[in-house]
């Protein structure tokens, strides 16, 4: 389903299930279905079944999705509740949230610039045209005489003659506007994306995965990134979960009781307990439980492990003889395998039971709810029944079960309260277990609301999660669990370097505090020189207090640092005084204030105080001290709560923000962030879906910023530098010929060389290099993430360097234009033969300039390739080619055309003085350019 690999449950209502093949029972099967309207919404669907004047609640458990594949079963029939357009496949073919690159956003501004600066150039053309008409053009009428339309008025005419030449030079010069700009952009954008999809030092090869860029428009942003935003199960680590620890009823489990005993020798005893049906990647070191679950003798023990066999939704899967486990989530997977190597085998289920094999017996009990996990609830529940026994069962986070237990558990959770604080520490994800026994007349009630409440066509979700929160209280704790899941392969190296690359990167994660702070430590996020400030309370007024203590620690810091005195009422008070002081601190703070006893600040805050730093109240002082940290993990967060803080960022910081994670809960941020990464991981590939670029492993990421980002803002920025260049050095020589011209609006270059300028003569060297240019190797690039920075920074492209890009061009076109025409003024061959025909003077101007621009785009190129260099020799000698074809006498008896430029061509280069001007023009302005290279 949606392209995820894991099973998903789905069963037919019980009223219907009977029917089975029976064609005859389907034919006058007559019941009337009722559903929500279409929307786009994969993991949701409400409706309700009418038949025999009964109501069955219809949900996302009974609904198949077109495209997806039915799996442990060979046939169903069905009803289409959406056809068509009003299919969730359909609804979700939208398109998607265009992201637009900050250079993206320049270039918008800049070709406004561009067209407001074309409009000056005319006006001042139409100005000149006015007084020149005036003063000299309308003393020879006699021999360039005005339009009829014209008025005989000297002043009239001159002011109407300079209002048509206006819209003349529009056309004229309109080449400073770069028209096959975003082509080329896009041409190049794409290339780039191809480096990427075919980059082997990418491609994860026990999953078969290939980094690859879903988008082409976002390469250069790669370069620019400035803060990361990571999930952290699946995305830093393996999600691959082993069951290592649990807490029964106050007494811990799974500790090795002597660092010194041969594990394998242990593992072996563990294998030879007949009873036990281990998995094969099972292993458990404490003979303690083995041994009690041996004897039969503890029932909190047995309750437990039947806790874990009964309440998920696992489904089995039948594969050579063996049952295959398929979950939902690996937690999950990781919780009934370790059931089941303990004795405890779920074995398999249906609509209305859940069958259990106890070592070697096997019992079925009644499935009569599910209440269903979701990021918001944070645990799930079973009610079933065995022996008339109602029994509800609860799993979630320890936080949400604390707050739903019996006021007599208190001892017994003060005890799991340090043992989950004690394996959260050593980086493992805990899970709370409790339960609670339904009296038979209370559960009718509660499940007769709860039926009229999914029948429900109003507000179902909300009287559905008020029913389940009725039902969920006053439970006993039974324990809970511990599971290990890996760093992924690389992670602590990757992140050291994208930290020295001065990227600040935030995990944001549904663990606890100290599963959180000590997977930072292990991906070396966190250093023990750091200063760590943690953030774990409830109310407004507390996180508020927390941030004044926070930011008192950071003033007194930069102190220290930088000497500055700050009296300790501004530090009470003044919020407004810690920006100078933030942009100094910020400025230095992996230089100057680094050290071996101090290496920044970081700050831990859970999702019940991040609620209160996010509101209106308080977001911007959470803002001011979290972008003065170096690391910042968020723990026990929604997911709305991670696409909140990416936008928070956003929107006030103005920084570049990539988000990377691997699953649904992901995919708000992912779409949120400039950039979305996604991984394709154990949770299916909704992530890589909604993603700009996905990779196979976090390690990646170090590769596709530092490498592929980093060229390609080199590659993007220095293709602008060099179009914008070229155009304004070929525009401003039509300029300069307008002061010899009347401002008539008269081309000093032939038709021909204006059209093939732009396409054949500066563009194709220029799109090389912004395909193909790297100023240093791969490697150096991830040994020297420093260097990463001028794209932070924009160094590379911003107003200043645009604004030199157009001087150099002013300066360029002044120098090609006026000393071309001193060179060829008056001058005379040898053989007689006068160059001070305008035919001649304008070829020379554009084969110089030609020459200039491709070879001040080749100075410009530090990694030259045999294809580099054969189109930038192409492209010069296609420019004396077509010239020569173009202006040939063949041409004109051919064709019998009359053309103006015949044999300048031949005229041209046999002229020494041609050569002369060349070789000067081009010494004059490429000279400065080698020196400064």
């Amino acid at each position: 389903m949606y392209d995820e690999t894991n099973l998903k449950p789905r069963e037919a209502l019980e009223v219907t299930v009977n029917i089975q093949d029976d064609l005859e029972k389907l034919s006058k099967f007559d019941a009337e279905i009722e559903c929500e309207p279409p929307n786009n919404n994969f993991l949701r669907f409400e409706g309700t079944l009418k038949w025999n004047r009964q109501i069955y609640s219809l949900k996302n458990d009974n609904f198949l999705l077109r495209g997806t594949r039915l799996r442990n079963t060979e046939w169903a029939f069905g009803i289409v509740c959406y056809a068509g357009p009003d299919t969730k496949l359909m609804q979700n073919s939208n398109t998607p949230k265009f992201k637009r690159t900050k250079i993206d956003n320049w270039l918008n501004k800049i070709i406004l610039g561009i067209f407001v600066f074309l409009f000056l150039m005319c006006s001042i053309m139409a100005i000149g045209c006015g007084f020149w008409e005036y003063n000299v053009g309308s003393k020879f009428r006699m021999y360039l005489s005005w339009e009829s339309y014209i008025s005989s008025n000297s002043r009239t005419g001159a002011i109407q003659m300079g209002l048509l030449v206006f819209f003349s030079y529009v056309i004229l010069l309109n080449t400073v506007v770069p028209i096959s700009l975003y082509i080329s952009i896009e041409f190049i954008r794409l290339f780039q994306s191809k480096w990427i999809d075919w980059d082997n030092s990418m491609y994860y090869e026990p999953d078969n995965t290939q980094a690859q860029a879903r988008t082409a428009s976002l390469n250069e942003e790669l370069g620019q990134i400035e803060y990361i935003f990571s999930d952290k199960t699946g995305t830093l680590t393996q999600n691959i979960m082993t069951f290592k620890k649990c807490s029964i009823r106050g007494k811990l489990y799974g500790d090795i009781p002597n660092e010194n005993d041969d594990n394998n020798r242990i593992a072996n005893e563990l294998q030879a307990i007949k009873f036990i049906e281990q998995d094969n990647n099972f292993v458990w070191y404490d003979k303690t439980l083995i041994d009690t679950i041996d004897k039969n003798e503890d029932n909190d023990v047995n309750h437990f492990f039947t806790h874990l066999a009964l309440c998920h939704t696992v489904v089995t899967e039948e594969q050579d003889d063996k049952i295959i486990y398929q979950a939902q989530s690996p937690d999950e997977n990781a919780l009934v395998t370790a059931a089941r190597s303990f004795g405890f085998a779920f074995v398999n289920r249906t609509q209305s039971s859940i069958t259990v094999r106890f070592r070697n017996k096997i019992e079925t009990f009644d499935l009569l709810n599910i209440l269903d996990f979701n990021n918001y609830r944070k645990r799930m529940s079973v009610i079933v029944r065995k022996h008339g026994q109602i029994i509800l069962y609860c799993k979630g986070a320890d936080s949400v079960i604390q707050e739903r237990l019996d006021p007599s558990e208190k001892n017994i959770m003060t005890l799991t309260h340090d043992h989950l604080h004690k394996v959260a520490s050593e980086g493992l994800r805990t899970l709370c277990l409790a339960w609670k026994e339904l009296n038979a007349n209370d559960y009718e009630k509660w499940a007769k609301k709860l039926k009229r409440a999914t029948t429900s066509m109003q507000r179902r979700e909300e009287q559905i999660d008020e029913l389940y929160e009725e039902i969920e209280k006053n439970m006993k704790l039974l324990g809970m669990t511990a599971i290990e899941d890996k760093l992924q392969d690389g992670v602590p190296q990757c992140i050291e370097r994208l930290t020295e690359a001065e990227i600040k990167i935030w995990m944001l994660t549904g663990d606890k505090i100290e599963t959180a702070e000590n997977i930072g430590f292990s991906c070396r996020l966190l250093t023990d020189n750091m200063i760590i400030k943690r953030i774990d309370v409830e109310t407004e007024e507390d996180v508020m207090n927390e941030l004044n203590r926070f930011r008192i620690e950071l003033i007194e810091k930069i102190q220290q640092s930088f000497n500055i005195h700050i009296d300790d009422q501004n530090k009470r008070l003044n919020w407004k005084n810690l920006s100078i002081d933030e942009h100094k601190f910020t400025q230095h703070t992996n230089k100057q204030i680094n050290s071996d006893d101090f290496q920044g600040f970081s700050l831990l805050i859970t999702g019940h105080a991040l609620i209160h730093a996010l509101s209106d109240k308080l977001k911007m002082k959470f803002l001011e001290l979290a972008t003065m940290c170096k690391a910042v993990i968020c723990c026990r967060v929604t997911p709305l709560q991670k696409s909140q803080v990416v936008e928070l960022i956003m929107k006030h910081d103005k920084m570049i923000v990539l988000a990377i994670g691997d699953g649904a809960n992901d995919v708000s941020m992912i779409q949120k962030a400039h950039v979305g990464i996604g991984i394709s991981g154990q949770e299916g590939r909704q992530a890589v879906l909604a993603s700009d670029y996905s990779i196979g492993q976090f390690r990646y990421l170090e590769r596709l910023l530092l490498v592929h980002g980093r060229w390609s803002y080199i590659r993007i920025s220095k293709f602008l530098r060099y179009f914008f260049y070229k155009n304004f050095a070929f525009t401003f020589c039509q300029f300069w010929f307008a002061l010899y011209c009347g401002f008539s609006a008269q081309t000093i270059f032939d038709a021909f060389f204006v059209t093939c300028y732009n396409i054949f003569f500066t563009t194709c060297p220029v799109v090389v290099l912004g395909c193909l240019e790297q100023d240093i190797s791969a490697n150096h690039s991830i040994t020297k993430p420093h260097l990463y920075i001028v794209g932070q920074k924009d160094k590379l492209f911003n107003r200043k360097v645009f604004v030199e890009c157009a001087l150099h061009g002013f300066i360029s076109s002044c120098i090609i234009f006026f000393f071309s025409y001193l060179c060829i003024l008056s001058s005379t061959e040898s053989s007689g033969v006068t160059l001070t025909d305008f035919q001649t003077f304008g070829f020379m101007v554009a084969t110089i300039l030609v020459i200039v621009v491709n070879i001040e785009n080749a100075l410009e190129m530090w990694y030259w390739t045999g294809i580099y260099i054969f189109i930038l020799l192409g492209t010069i000698a296609l420019h004396f080619l077509l010239h020569f074809i173009m202006y040939s006498t063949i041409l004109r008896i051919t064709f019998k055309i009359n053309y103006p430029y015949v044999g300048i061509f031949q005229v041209a280069l046999k002229s020494g003085t041609f050569w002369f001007t060349l070789l000067l023009i081009c010494a004059i302005l490429l000279l400065p350019v080698v020196g400064r290279e």
